[in-house]
């Protein structure tokens, strides 16, 4: 089974729902339904995120680390 986020327009909206509630619930379940939020906005929902990338910027360069040391 896959699992997909998708970003509908409104002017399709009800349309592509419309489509959905043709397929069996053992088909397609819809998990979660929200309004678009942009990066940013979904970064700044989080609880204590703004005051942690606050805090990693004050942090000194020299503690960063890079790419080629980051272990993937």
């Amino acid at each position: 089974m896959e699992m997909i986020t998708l970003k509908i327009d409104d002017s399709v909206k009800d349309k592509f729902f419309w489509l959905l509630k043709h397929f069996d619930k053992d088909e397609i379940t819809i998990l979660d339904r929200d309004e678009f939020k942009s990066d940013d906005d979904y970064l700044r929902s989080i609880d204590g995120m703004v005051d942690s990338i606050l805090k990693a910027r004050r942090e000194p360069i020299e503690n960063g680390v890079t790419l080629e040391e980051l272990d993937w």
